[in-house]
């Protein structure tokens, strides 16, 4: 974002996202044309940036949504996204969620075990309905990313071994309330390397080749995975080879390949600007205090995650090693450690960058603090997405309740 941030945080304050919507059209139509020539739908991850006006902006384009609650559904299309190109997941979804999805007649539910695939179809048979499913193939391999962000060995949460989802597929084909339509795998987010995705396609796409052959006719290959963006030095993998990686693990298929970027979409179309209140030293530390905390950004705190830090327009001084740390009651209140910085003054601005993934969408109101507000960057313009939370908003919910 080549932009007069100054002015940006002189007109709505701190702390602040912005978010550059130019970059996000950018991301979607490079992976979009990395399909080129296949069937395909993106399916965003709402979970990395859920406003409202950036799903909608990814929808104009002809994204659709993978969505992880039904407040993520309900988003989506609100947001304008076609209901046919929406994805529920999830491991753990609730009789009136599915209830929902199926009346709003979504894409697939993706199922995560033979427990859901039975309360899916009794709500389906309730209703009347047929309920269009996928099943999450655990195909056990390592994505060699961060443990909390692993998503397809035996040791995660997630999806079913290959021959319990062989098992499932022959009851949902039997079952007069359940049509089996997709597949869906999901090793990790933040995936820089290659190999282990197109061996997990691989396995999956092998395992359709045995569902086809018992006449089971699977519609829709669900990559799911996040490919990975730069925050540091990391080395990512460019969506040509990507997509001809999962091109060259389906020969013979025909079948729509679906998506699900997040990350990929938003991280690097987003920074978060805080402003300095004070700087402490106390004789081994340097610590440089501003407004913003991890209650507006949780991921150096929650992963240890690395966001390059900048003082913004500050001139001269001898740079210095110092933890920028944030106004909340916690020790892990921060926003970066041992970050080289200049001497800052009060009202000096820093923007931490690669924010626009995982980060308001994660945002708390602990300490009764107020979430930022949202600022959406486009053809050079500047406008509200969402304004900034007040302390009104935060006890809208109690104070009927308070009584004398």
């Amino acid at each position: 974002m080549s932009l007069d941030y100054k002015a940006l945080v002189q007109k709505y304050d701190t702390p602040l996202y912005v978010y550059d919507f130019d970059y996000i059209t950018d991301r979607y139509t490079t992976l979009k044309d990395a399909f080129m020539g296949k069937k395909s739908i993106i399916n965003y991850a709402v979970k990395a940036n859920s406003n409202l006006s950036v799903i909608r902006h990814l929808a104009k384009l002809g994204a659709g949504a993978d969505c992880v609650s039904i407040g993520e559904v309900r988003r989506a299309m609100d947001a304008g996204v076609d209901k046919y190109k929406i994805i529920f997941s999830g491991v753990g979804k609730r009789d009136d969620e599915i209830e929902e999805a199926l009346k709003r007649d979504i894409l697939m539910i993706n199922l995560e075990s033979e427990a859901e695939m039975k309360r899916v179809e009794m709500i389906a048979k309730e209703l009347g309905k047929e309920a269009r499913i996928s099943i999450r193939v655990n195909p056990n391999i390592d994505p060699q990313t961060h443990p909390y962000i692993s998503t397809g060995l035996h040791e995660n949460k997630f999806g079913v071994e290959i021959d319990m989802a062989k098992r499932m597929y022959i009851y949902a084909k039997r079952s007069e309330f359940l049509n089996p339509v997709g597949i869906h795998f999901h090793i990790g987010s933040q995936l820089t390397n290659l190999e282990p995705i197109k061996e997990a396609s691989e396995i999956v796409a092998d395992l359709v080749r045995s569902l086809k052959a018992i006449d089971i006719d699977i519609k829709f290959f669900d990559v799911g995975g996040g490919i990975g963006v730069v925050y540091s030095d990391e080395t990512t993998i460019p969506a040509t080879a990507y997509t001809e990686a999962i091109f060259s693990t389906l020969k013979g298929l025909d079948m729509t390949i679906l998506c699900e970027p997040g990350r990929y979409m938003v991280a690097n179309a987003g920074a978060f600007f805080t402003r300095v209140l004070y700087e402490k030293n106390n004789g081994k530390k340097r610590f440089v205090i501003v407004d913003g905390a991890m209650n507006d950004l949780i991921r150096p705190s929650l992963y240890s995650a690395y966001h390059r830090i900048e003082a913004l327009g500050v001139d001269g001084g001898e740079l210095s090693d110092a933890d920028v740390v944030g106004p909340v009651c916690e020790s892990g209140d921060f926003l970066g450690k041992n970050v080289m910085l200049p001497p800052l003054e009060h009202n000096d601005i820093v923007v931490v960058h690669s924010a626009g993934a995982y980060g308001f969408t994660m945002a708390s109101n602990y300490n009764t603090r107020n979430k930022p507000a949202e600022i959406a960057i486009e053809n050079g313009t500047d406008r509200v997405i969402r304004r900034r939370e007040s302390y009104e908003d935060q006890i809208r919910l109690e104070i009927e309740y308070l009584q004398e």
